[in-house]
């Protein structure tokens, strides 16, 4: 549950209630029973942890892991596709002798 702080509008008595999103605001000064009671609104204290929140945390590195678009075509090709097999020579068969 969310601490308020209030302040009186009378006798400037500041006061801190720790209050439920649902409950209504308060109006009477517990010093001086006066229905002067004011929310006092501040900076939200709001803590970014962890990795993602700041500028830098979303830039790449230096390096590229993905091939860049001025090889000369090799990822074009699949490095994968095996040479085609070579045609085994003709035996040769000795020629008769006569």
């Amino acid at each position: 549950m969310p601490t308020y702080q209030y302040v009186c509008g009378q006798c400037d008595a500041p006061l801190e209630v720790v209050q439920s999103f649902s409950d209504d605001a308060l109006t009477t000064c517990p010093e001086c029973k006066a229905e002067a009671l004011k929310k006092v609104y501040g900076s939200v204290g709001v803590v970014f942890k962890g990795s993602g929140f700041y500028r830098n945390d979303s830039r790449g590195t230096t390096t590229s892991a993905t091939p860049s678009s001025t090889d000369s075509g090799s990822a074009a090709t699949p490095a994968a596709t095996p040479a085609p097999a070579a045609a085994p020579a003709p035996a040769s068969t000795p020629s008769p002798s006569a």
